[in-house]
């Protein structure tokens, strides 16, 4: 056969003599497959995880690509963006809720987690449909009378980040439910695993294709690729849910069926002292380790003199000490460490980080900065692969989308409360400090940033104080026992 169709002949049969090579590798050398099964297997796993991604994006589109494009194009105040970007972790503590109703819904159709996979879909939707017009009110770029557009345009760009932040936080909560309904019990924590990998790739892919579709930036772009991303939402959460849930007859309602009450399901969850223990472990943990997201460049551009250049080198320390953490705590995993004693380690490994980078200003001393900096993604990385491994033993069959509606939730209020407190304590006290209120030898523009990483080793003390009866073994089986493998698929979100 010859013609246009032997070149495609030819592309598959080479896709499909790679494919079989790849998978001749075996779980060994393929990052998730220790995370299928013969209930889920990869092809259907990778497919379903296409959610998270979505969540990635919007992400990205928020925190990033429209965070710039508010202040240098549309000329926004920055604490006006400040405030419209942290809207969406209002809805952040109603993930327990969310995770709660997903594991007891009823329908017709006999789903539990797919009506609400598809709320939030819809949700998520209308809120980037509508984002770039409100945004153009918000900026005054509108016809409509001066006073009514002053009142339009926040209104209206508040109603679509509220909107995305909680299709976001809907799709997320629910999704993962469904993601560990259909994982074997044994695969369950590399499978919860691979979705916050999932969330990562669509943050950083998804971060840098806006960044190239808008590097020319015109009012039209910006429309098409806002609502562009809504297209994709619907698209890819529908392919990632398609003939995902079964459908069982149990699960619709009856006549007369009283709904479990959420009030005495969270009574029942929270009434073991370990699962309290442990998310106020992880949300002091997280509080200690996000604060300084927002200051650490400009501490080092303000207070070091370091070039742009050399202040972005950092996300790449950060980075490099994470990666290295995950290896070393997959290590001691496979070892049969305990996962929240892996945990407590970066904490322990944070404090010497914060301390480098307070005593980098009076010592003048880059290096000790870029320690510093290392030294922090490193703890992070061991405190994030340690609690999403612990975390594991929260899960209940009875509420398994309650117990991760609650870790995220605390994860997600504890992140974005710290930022927000770091850029304000960092204002507040700078300016204090620069008018000489708080005395003539702390009238130092790093004084607004010493009170920040202060602030950040207090909180990973009292992290510390929260885990630490927690590194006592289970009386039962542990999802950080020596008989679950560690590997790259548990590497955390």
């Amino acid at each position: 056969m010859s013609g246009p169709a032997a070149p495609l002949r030819v592309a598959h049969q080479f896709v499909t003599a790679g494919s079989r090579a790849l998978l001749a590798l075996g779980p060994r050398y393929l990052p998730f497959a220790d995370a299928a099964s013969p209930g889920l297997p990869l092809p259907r796993l990778l497919r379903l995880s296409l959610f998270q991604l979505v969540v990635g994006m919007a992400a990205a589109l928020l925190v990033g690509t429209l965070n710039r494009v508010m202040i240098v194009e549309l000329g926004v105040a920055a604490w006006v963006v400040s405030l419209f970007v942290g809207l969406p972790l209002l809805f952040a503590p109603f993930r327990t809720l969310v995770g709660f109703r997903s594991d007891h819904h009823r329908s017709h159709l006999g789903w539990r987690r797919v009506p609400y996979i598809w709320l939030g879909t819809m949700l998520q939707f209308g809120g980037l449909a509508i984002m770039p017009f409100a945004l153009f009110i918000l900026a005054g770029d509108t016809t409509l009378p001066a006073p009514l557009g002053a009142v339009v345009g926040p209104l209206a760009a508040g109603l679509a980040f509220l909107l995305v932040g909680a299709g976001m936080q809907t799709t997320q909560t629910a999704g993962l439910a469904l993601a560990t309904d259909l994982a074997d019990e044994q695969a369950r924590p590399r499978v919860v695993a691979l979705m916050y990998v999932t969330l990562l790739v669509g943050m950083v892919g998804s971060g840098l294709v806006f960044s190239w579709l808008l590097a020319d930036f015109t009012p039209t772009r910006l429309i098409q690729v806002v609502q562009g991303a809504a297209v994709v939402t619907i698209v890819l959460n529908l392919v990632a849910l398609w003939k995902q849930e079964a459908r069982d007859a149990g699960r619709r309602p009856r006549a007369g069926e009283v709904a479990p009450r959420f009030g005495a399901a969270w009574h029942s969850f929270i009434a073991d002292r370990r699962a309290r223990r442990f998310l106020w472990a992880v949300g002091l943990g997280t509080a200690a380790f996000t604060m300084q997201d927002i200051v650490l460049e400009p501490y080092g551009g303000e207070i070091l003199h370091l070039s742009v250049g050399a202040t972005s080198a950092l996300t790449a320390l950060l980075a490099g000490g994470g990666l290295l953490a995950f290896g070393v705590a997959a290590r001691l995993l496979s070892r049969g460490a305990n996962a929240e004693r892996v945990a407590a380690w970066g904490a322990c490994v944070g404090l010497p980080g914060f301390s480098a980078v307070i005593f980098a200003a009076p010592l003048e001393a880059a290096w000790l900065f870029r320690l510093g900096a290392f030294l922090i993604g490193f703890g992070a990385g061991l405190f994030s692969v340690g609690t999403l491994t612990a975390a594991m033993g929260l899960e209940r069959k009875e509420h398994v989308g309650l117990a991760l509606g609650a870790w995220g939730a605390v994860q997600a209020s504890a992140a974005g409360l710290a930022v927000a407190a770091g850029g304000a304590l960092r204002d507040g006290v700078g300016s204090l400090a620069a008018s000489g209120a708080l005395g003539e030898a702390l009238a130092s523009p790093a004084t607004g940033y010493s009170v920040v990483y202060h602030l950040e080793l207090l909180l990973l003390f009292l992290a510390l104080i929260a885990i630490g009866p927690l590194v006592r073994p289970r009386q039962s089986a542990s999802a950080s026992g020596p008989h679950r493998k560690f590997g790259l698929a548990e590497m955390p979100g």
